[in-house]
């Protein structure tokens, strides 16, 4: 147990799973571990369980620590399968135990594992939970790298439960990685790149929260136990997840009643707003396809707008279409958008001539695969003319393509 000592009373109680694990389409080849914490206090809590695999496994090991039924709380970070999973098992014996978790996380965990029954404790950002002798402070951290996620932090201890954040994924039994036998860096910014750069504008807003902090040790949910220098963690973090500013985007549309207009402007204030520098192009027929083509080699996103009039697009937004396919937009973002009164054909017409270029489409796919969120519908569609509900679904849209621009 000393081996696994964390804290004062604090201990690992994880998995180490040492296969060649598939993991987000891809293979660890170094394994992974699932790092679960118990605290043993007077009100005996455990932090995040582990996969779903191994769920049987963590409830048999944690007898060695303490009798199930006594465990008062179980806080669930982030409620993906591989660090909630064990948690079924677990509130099957400790059964008196109350589930801390965010709003969301709370759904999502009765549905997954069918827990309307059992109690919850729902937390807000800055939340304190006195377990006695230790006191947990939960910060809310939103697509790190879900929705639903939180972080805890141990006052008295100074260690922070980050779960998948500042993580690596490596199979080893020497938990600290002052004991790692090499160099750890490299897999920790792997990790980085894989798991929470598509996320680092909220990277950059859970920066800002611990920052206050006084972090002694980080115990991220997966690999090693960051004991030394934990603030050349949170400094590669902030590195990694900077924002470059110098970047651009274009907003091309026709426009027939003036509502594919008004869509424009609210995504070029919400761009601008957000530090994004952004052009926007009303192309007529008579439009010069030159300019054009210079204004789209110097633009990192392109918004194609167009209205919808008997099942096809207006003015000269498909003389601008006919163009792409000839053109090298590899590392551009191309988006869709538009008004219409009935089906709304056009934005689906363009989005094919999109599909048919090297550009990077977003739509809905290309998002959730990218981000995880399946809230954002893409091509961006409004009926009419925007009202108030329709202009905070844009503006939430084009928070999502900012988010993608800020590498």
């Amino acid at each position: 147990m000393n081996d696994k000592l964390i804290a004062k009373n604090s201990y690992w109680v994880g998995y180490v799973d040492d296969r060649k694990v598939p993991f987000h389409r891809l293979t660890l080849e170094k394994g992974t571990t699932y790092n679960s914490y118990f605290l043993d206090t007077e009100k005996p809590t455990i932090i995040d369980t582990v996969d779903i695999s191994f769920g049987r496994n963590f409830v048999e090991e944690l007898k060695d620590y303490i009798e199930l039924e006594k465990i008062q709380y179980i806080v669930i970070n982030h409620v993906e399968p591989d660090h909630s999973g064990g948690l079924p098992a677990l509130i099957n014996k400790a059964k008196q135990a109350t589930i801390v978790t965010t709003e969301l996380g709370a759904e999502e965990l009765k549905e997954m594992y069918k827990l309307h029954h059992k109690k919850f404790m729902i937390i807000k950002d800055g939340d304190t939970l006195d377990i006695g002798g230790k006191t947990l402070k939960f910060f809310e951290t939103p697509f790190l790298h879900t929705e639903e996620t939180m972080i805890t932090y141990s006052v008295e201890d100074k260690v922070l439960y980050p779960c998948d954040i500042f993580s690596t994924h490596i199979a080893t039994d020497k938990l600290f990685n002052d004991l790692a036998p090499e160099d750890i860096t490299e897999d920790f910014k792997v990790y980085y790149s894989l798991i929470m750069h598509p996320h680092r504008p909220y990277v950059q807003d859970m920066i800002e929260k611990i920052r206050k902090l006084d972090i002694d040790i980080i115990a991220p949910s997966h690999g090693y136990v960051l004991r030394d220098k934990p603030k050349k963690y949170i400094d590669l973090y902030d590195e990694m997840s900077k924002p470059n500013k110098d970047k651009n985007a274009l907003i091309l549309f026709s426009t027939m009643t003036g509502n594919t207009k008004r869509i424009s402007k609210h995504i070029a204030e919400e761009l601008e707003l957000q530090g994004i520098k952004t052009e926007m192009m009303n192309i007529k027929e008579n439009v010069d396809i030159d300019d054009v083509k210079e204004k789209i080699k110097s633009s990192d996103a392109i918004f194609f707008g167009s209205s919808t009039r008997y099942a096809d697009m207006v003015g000269g937004i498909e003389k601008v279409l006919k163009i792409l396919k000839y053109m090298n937009l590899e590392e551009k973002l191309g988006i869709a958008f538009g008004s219409y009164g009935w089906s709304g054909e056009a934005v689906e017409v363009i989005k094919d001539y999109l599909q048919d270029t090297n550009i990077k489409l977003v739509d809905s796919s290309y998002v959730i695969k990218t981000t995880g969120m399946d809230n954002i519908k893409f091509p961006i569609r409004v009926k009419f003319n925007p009202d108030k509900e329709n202009i905070e679904e844009v503006k939430a849209s084009t928070r999502v393509i900012k988010d993608m621009l800020v590498s």
